[in-house]
């Protein structure tokens, strides 16, 4: 008998949203029989590509967002402090996830949320590289190993070829959840992602 196909989830980890989604999408994907691949990228790398910036610095609309994510970490009912600085680098994080996902995918989840939520919950600064294996470290990772892989060539090409792969798919923003080929732009679309599991496609 074969399985249904897991969803991706491909997000930011300097991504509000995309930690809104973190914190669901497990849950809403096991509900219907199906698993999640977590997907980091950078979206840095996108917006070289598509000209965008941050929506927190976008003219008249970053003023609305900033109050748009707290309403809606409030809605769905997900810690949430608006940390600062914002936006930071994320390399270190997304990096230190795909050496982790290599041989441990639900490993690498677990230190993905816990990123997270150092960021949007406890506002640590998750651009630098010893918060990031704090982290991991209290995860039980050994921390040394861990620094060492994350600033490794063959790592490094990894996310390069992910942040690729994101572009090749026409992923401009986070997050982006692909259920049997179907694109799924934001947090906001998880009702849709629920009826789309539930009959299979409209």
């Amino acid at each position: 008998m074969s399985h249904p196909a897991p969803i991706d989830f491909w997000f930011d980890f300097s991504s509000p949203f995309g930690y809104l989604m973190a914190e669901k999408i497990d849950a809403v994907a096991a509900a219907h029989g199906r698993s999640v691949r977590w997907r980091p990228f950078l979206l840095g790398a996108v917006y070289k590509h598509t000209g965008g910036i941050p929506l927190t610095e976008t003219p008249l609309k970053g003023v609305y967002s900033v109050r748009d994510i707290a309403r809606s970490a409030r809605y769905l009912g997900v810690p949430f402090a608006m940390p600062s600085p914002f936006p930071v680098a994320t390399q270190h994080a997304a990096r230190v996830f795909h050496h982790l996902d290599a041989s441990d995918p639900a490993a690498a989840r677990d230190f993905a949320l816990a990123v997270l939520r150092a960021f949007f919950v406890e506002g640590r600064d998750i651009s630098a590289l010893d918060t990031v294996l704090d982290i991991a470290q209290a995860l039980h990772h050994a921390r040394d190993a861990i620094a060492v892989a994350a600033g490794s060539a063959e790592v490094k090409a990894r996310l390069k070829s992910v942040c690729d792969e994101a572009l090749q798919l026409g992923i401009f923003g986070s997050p982006y959840v692909i259920v049997d080929g179907e694109p799924f732009w934001g947090v906001d679309r998880l009702p849709q992602i629920e009826r789309w599991l539930e009959t299979g496609g409209f």
